[in-house]
């Protein structure tokens, strides 16, 4: 039985990365000036979608928390077991 992060972390191995994260930018210029680095090999293409109102952006992050803390959840191994079979 493999845990849906083993599962994420082995798609990955396979160059077969699927990632969504929501990232701080700065917008100067005509160019987004991300606040932080990603983990992402350099020239990987990716899609950017613009959020202005903050709070729609605090409550999208609150969602994304609460979806990974369901989602790495060990209490449903079972349901992985049954994919194996």
């Amino acid at each position: 039985m493999m845990p849906r992060r083993d599962l994420l972390e082995a798609r990955y191995k396979r160059n077969l990365l699927i990632m969504s994260t929501t990232v701080e930018a700065l917008y100067d210029d005509g160019e987004l000036i991300l606040q932080a680095p990603l983990p992402l090999p350099e020239k990987t293409r990716v899609f950017v979608t613009v959020e202005t109102d903050p709070e729609r952006g605090a409550w999208l992050r609150v969602s994304e928390e609460a979806l990974l803390r369901a989602w790495d959840n060990s209490d449903d191994d079972v349901f992985n077991e049954l994919l194996t079979k």
